[in-house]
């Protein structure tokens, strides 16, 4: 079944059927504030009409079939009101109900069932689910307070969360809201089906999403990337990251949370700003609604103070955010017009001296719009409500003209949430200026605004290399399987292109003879799938550069197991590295890159990657490792062969690619890469099948 069919006559609906309560009653409530026009019909078995309100005992005894409604019944008695509203003919429902499927119990989980046999091909949203407000059309099937306008253009919010889409609602922001949705146990309807149909909205300028699972992978990356094609940027913030939250999670609404490096590389791919807070979700979803995401990070901050210029560097010291260097020319034409009192710079603290100065301060805010930067962001903090505060505004006035007049990208910042009146925040929304409320979750809203413009602008997408059973596809039984021995996972990788060393796997009798058949200096290694960490049980021993040497090691090895690897050893490498296929239950294969070697568990130092791998995006993850200036080339030490690396980790895929329905796991922890021209060699390796 198509989980949006119909969906549009739910979220716009004419006619409404509120069923239940008190609860019920509050959803009654917040149509007459918000201003619904349409029918609404009062179900409830007991309740007496009366001339205020007439009461319907059931759905059939409804004058016609409903194209939304507000379950707030028991739980036991939802699958039964589900059914009779699919035969009426129903647009579809909002399950307020709790009691399934999150609730993790035999009995939860049978009422699901139940509830999904009996809708059919109703779409509903939840159960266990606040509902929804539609702002632009003006319904709600929403028990609790509606605060806000009727925009004609505004950002759409999914939420899994009821609490937190009051949060969001409730929030003194003033980010304009046209949709506000809620799916709780997306038992039917999802967040991707809605991203899907918001995207075709032309009223939704960007979309925000507060997730704590996502139900279908596959669906939830096509979705986005539709919205990306409609030109609907989408901001998020998913809980999960640790494991408290992840457990947390799955006991408030059934969700099972993916792993979070992956869904960070999704984001990161995609195009999707991740955000760590509400606050900064709102922030980001200001400036998409004010313009779309940010071409880039070069940004122009500037202000009458030099502690907000010297707090802003200070606190996006960390922030992917640059504050380049202004043009001599531009950097002459202002220091003419503000006079040899300040020091030109970015940030630019441009003194109060001329404050009450408007033309000047015209002139000087029009210079800072030609400097070809990616947004200019003025810093200043307003008096609060009922305060005169005509000598803010009047500057803020010349802001918005001279970057109106210049048509770039330009935003105000306070330093405190609180520090922006409700009428300038309305009159910058107004003119395409995003009104930033707080100096920090400000700035990580310009980061996210740029990165999200930068993924677009390079077209990274992201296609899941899934097995065949999780794609829905019938594939082979996945039983359990031993690893792969070292010398067995590193001659399959071999065969799709992972350089390894020179080795062979003998009996301990037989480790001397193999070493001078070699070559010394060799490294002996104990071979067995079960000693998957060798170091830690003393089986590797380096540096062995005589057969008396290679024999007496053998010896000692042979109390681990039947038989030993030996192999040249590699002398000169520049850096170790790893490079693994993690399989995700939900997105997929993975190629995660970092540190290697001892250095791994230490440093985890690692960057993950979702498909399509591709030669540039490898290295440009290599970029974001600690280890680069490493593989750069390090205080006078050669650079590494990062070629060889990239292509040692392409071969990798290719092999994961191949077994994509049996891979469980594969690590090549280190990769040894050597200097220019010498290549990276595969010195370890593990393989698991699922």
């Amino acid at each position: 079944m198509n989980a949006t069919t119909g969906i549009g006559r739910l979220l716009a609906p004419r006619s409404l059927a509120l069923i239940g309560g008190a609860w019920a009653d509050a959803a009654h409530a917040a149509n007459r504030a918000l201003g619904f026009k349409g029918e609404i019909w009062r179900v409830h078995p007991t309740r007496s009409s009366d001339a205020q309100q007439r009461y319907f005992r059931s759905i059939d005894e409804l004058p016609a079939a409903p194209d939304a409604a507000f379950v707030a019944a028991p739980a036991a008695d939802v699958p039964e009101i589900a059914g009779a509203l699919a035969r009426r003919g129903a647009g579809g429902f909002v399950c307020f109900a709790a009691g399934f499927s999150e609730t993790a119990t035999p009995r939860g989980e049978e009422l699901t069932r139940q509830l999904l046999a009996q809708a059919g091909a109703l779409p509903f949203l939840g159960p266990n689910c606040y509902g929804f407000i539609n702002f632009f059309d003006g319904a709600a099937l929403w028990p609790d307070q509606v605060v806000g306008g009727r925009p004609e253009r505004g950002v759409a919010l999914i939420c899994q969360s009821g609490t937190i889409a009051l949060n969001l609602l409730f929030g003194d922001r003033s980010l304009p809201i046209g949709y506000l949705l809620t799916v709780g146990n997306q038992t039917r309807l999802a967040a991707e089906d809605l991203i899907d149909l918001l995207a075709a909205d032309a009223r939704v300028t960007a979309i925000g999403l507060y997730l704590e699972g996502v139900r279908d992978g596959a669906h939830f990356v096509g979705a986005i990337q539709r919205a990306r094609a409609a030109g609907k940027p989408i901001a998020l913030v998913k809980a999960g990251r640790t494991e408290v939250a992840a457990a947390t999670v799955r006991t408030h609404t059934g969700a099972l949370a993916g792993a979070d490096a992956a869904f960070d590389a999704l984001c990161r791919q995609l195009g999707v700003a991740r955000c760590e807070s509400l606050a900064t979700l709102c922030e980001t979803l200001k400036i998409f609604h004010s313009g779309g995401p940010l071409p880039g990070n070069h940004l122009m901050l500037l202000g009458a103070s030099g502690g907000d210029m010297a707090t802003c560097a200070d606190l996006a010291r960390e922030l992917p955010l640059q504050f380049p260097e202004i043009p001599a020319r531009e950097a002459a034409r202002l220091g003419e017009i503000m006079s040899d009192k300040v020091q030109v710079a970015n940030p630019f603290d441009f003194h109060s001296h001329a404050w009450f100065d408007l033309p000047r301060l015209r002139e000087m805010f029009g210079v800072t719009q030609q400097l070809g930067f990616d947004a200019t962001a003025f810093m200043i903090s307003c008096p609060p409500a009922g305060s005169d505060d005509r000598a803010y505004t009047g500057v803020i006035d010349q802001f918005i003209a001279a970057v109106q007049a210049a048509g770039t990208r330009g935003a105000l910042l306070s330093a405190l949430p609180e520090s922006l009146s409700v009428a300038t925040r309305a009159r910058c929304l107004e003119r395409g200026i995003a009104p930033l409320q707080g100096q920090r979750e400000g700035l990580e809203a310009l980061a996210l605004a740029a990165a999200v413009g930068r993924a677009w602008g390079s077209a990274s997408t992201v296609e899941l290399c899934l097995p065949r059973r999780a794609r829905g596809v019938a594939g082979p039984a996945r039983a359990v399987a031993p690893p792969l021995d070292e010398f067995a996972a590193k001659e399959a990788l071999a065969a799709h292109g992972v350089p390894i060393p020179r080795s062979r796997r003998v009996t301990p009798e037989a480790a001397a003879a193999a070493a001078e058949a070699i070559g010394f200096p060799v490294v002996l290694k104990a071979v067995d799938a079960a000693l998957e960490h060798k170091s830690e049980a003393g089986g590797v021993i380096l540096d062995v550069r005589t057969a008396q040497q290679a024999h007496a090691g053998a010896q000692r090895l042979a109390r681990l197991c039947a038989h030993i690897l030996v192999e040249e050893m590699i002398g000169d490498g520049v850096a170790e590295v790893l490079v693994g296929i993690g399989v995700d239950p939900q997105w997929g294969q993975t190629l995660v890159l970092g540190a290697g070697g001892v250095l791994t568990e230490l440093l985890r130092d690692t960057v993950t990657l979702l498909p399509p791998f591709t030669a540039a995006a490898i290295e440009a993850a290599l970029q974001q490792l600690r280890l680069w200036p490493l593989l750069r080339g390090f205080r006078g030490r050669p650079a590494a062969d990062l070629p060889a690396l990239v292509a040692v980790a392409l071969a990798c895929a290719r092999y994961a690619a191949a077994h994509v329905d049996t891979l469980a796991g594969l690590d090549v922890n280190p990769v040894i890469v050597r200097p220019p021209g010498r290549g990276a060699v595969a010195v370890d390796a593990l393989i698991r099948f699922a």
